[in-house]
């Protein structure tokens, strides 16, 4: 992946800058696969309708019509009514959802294709699960509007009537994305593993050239936005989004997923070995240097009690996850901070005694994502949470590369929280935008990463950002 050239494409994201190079990191990750697939007819998704009742797949056409969703400039009531044309961007990152299936023709996925050696129906089986809705009539649509929103048969007839509401369309079979945890389910399956066909991102698909998979749920949904919150948004969906909420249960959502998916066996190995993708990639792609001027580059980690040498599970979201709940949730903290450790500690035991450790974890993860989901994330708590980041207990454990990405992310984030939340402006916030951007060129180049540098980096953001409160 060549960051250089995302952080360029990225310049026209909603926050401006170099905020948004992770999100297209990940997000064009998820936009390479298969190219030569027939398009399958028309089918009905099974997609959680009450009763457990079929309800089709409309098609990005349904929602075309110049009354809806399909007018080329955002003059409508009560929605922006141009969401399609933000969905097809070409220039920006809000259009990446519709190139999912166009890219895998191109060059990059093409060899991605070769590399794995895929036919038709491989393509179909390893990539279509992510590239394309499932259910939809045209996979040239790659991820459409029903992806995310809920297969709209029941609801899309209803959903733009008089004295209708977010809660009866939600009630009908539309994906409540209002719910962080609901929202957080949809994009993980995609953006860092899904048990659905195809959507497991195994390390084999990364060695062909698929990037490197990571995940926020504020940053990406704020980069994917097709809608203004408004004074009618808040009065259909009961307020506007809370982004510090949106990234904690993010993050717990994201640690939940994680063990879940190591926890199946068919899904923890390949083969004789496990499987690579649950690891933490930089742990292991080092650089290697044989003789006397062998340098040890590898530095202790408070987080993961085992021996140098042994690959550590990816605790980028654990991390995270564990800086927010020191703040709110201290009474589960230590338990989750302890069964982290005691889940590293058990990789070097048995299969049983590991999954037992995951599970117990997940269990802790869960309480938290319950307790993030329903917390209001104030001024002092947001404050406080970015100083817990910076703090040596969290700090350092900044070792290798995908945690420090989750850093400055969770710091970009919290900060424009604070601004959507009217409880810093946003010219002060722009004033900060050097010491951030130092943190994102620490952390720009994963072959040149180092640990030591980056925290100083992020260490000096933090302090400018403390001089807002």
């Amino acid at each position: 992946m060549n960051l250089r050239r995302l952080l360029t494409a990225c310049r026209t994201a909603p926050r401006g800058g170099l905020v948004a190079f992770a999100l297209c990191f990940a997000m064009v990750g998820a936009a390479f696969a298969a190219a030569f697939a027939v398009s399958p007819a028309p089918v009905q998704a099974q997609n959680g309708a009450p009763g457990g009742s079929l309800r089709a797949h409309q098609g990005v056409a349904s929602c075309a019509g110049s009354t809806c969703h399909g007018r080329s400039v955002a003059s409508g009531t009560p929605v922006r009514q141009d969401e399609l044309l933000r969905w097809q961007e070409d220039s920006s990152p809000s259009g990446a959802h519709s190139r999912a299936w166009r890219v895998i023709g191109e060059a990059r996925g093409q060899s991605i294709i070769r590399r794995m050696g895929l036919d038709a129906s491989g393509v179909q089986r390893e990539c279509a699960g992510c590239h394309a809705s499932p259910g939809a009539a045209r996979q040239a649509d790659g991820v459409d509007c029903e992806a995310c929103h809920g297969a709209a048969g029941s609801w899309i007839s209803t959903h733009y009537a008089v004295g209708t509401s977010h809660r009866r369309n939600v009630s009908q079979g539309m994906t409540d994305l209002v719910d962080a945890r609901v929202r957080a389910g949809v994009c993980l399956d995609c953006h860092l593993s899904g048990d659905g066909k195809g959507q497991f991102i195994a390390h084999r698909i990364m060695a062909a050239g698929h990037p490197r998979i990571s995940f926020e749920l504020d940053l990406f949904s704020t980069l994917q936005a097709h809608h203004d919150e408004d004074a009618d948004y808040v009065q259909r969906k009961g307020g506007r989004t809370n982004s510090v909420r949106m990234w904690a249960v993010g993050q717990a959502e994201a640690v939940k997923r994680s063990l879940e998916l190591f926890s199946q066996p068919g899904k923890a190995n390949e083969g004789i070995f496990p499987e690579f993708t649950f690891y933490d990639c930089h742990s292991c792609h080092r650089r290697i240097v044989d003789g006397e001027e062998a340098v040890v580059t590898a530095l202790p980690n408070p987080g993961r009690p085992i021996p140098a040498g042994m690959p550590p599970f990816n605790d980028e979201n654990m991390i995270m996850l564990f800086a927010a709940a020191k703040v709110m949730a201290p009474d589960l903290a230590a338990t989750f901070d302890g069964r982290t450790k005691a889940f590293h500690r058990a990789m070097m035991g048995s299969r049983a005694e590991t999954v037992a450790s995951a599970q117990a974890l997940r269990q802790t993860a869960d309480a938290l994502s319950s307790r993030m989901a329903g917390a209001s994330f104030g001024r002092e708590q947001t404050f406080a949470i970015m100083d817990t980041i910076a703090s040596e207990a969290i700090s350092d454990r900044f070792t290798d590369y995908e945690g420090s990405v989750q850093s400055v992310m969770a710091i970009d984030t919290l900060l424009n929280g604070l601004v959507n939340g009217g409880m810093v402006s946003g010219s002060a916030a722009s004033g900060l935008r050097v010491q951030i951007n130092e943190a994102y060129r620490a952390v720009k180049e994963p072959n040149a990463y180092q640990p030591l540098a980056f925290r100083r980096a992020l260490g000096g953001a933090i302090r400018s950002i403390r001089s807002l409160r």
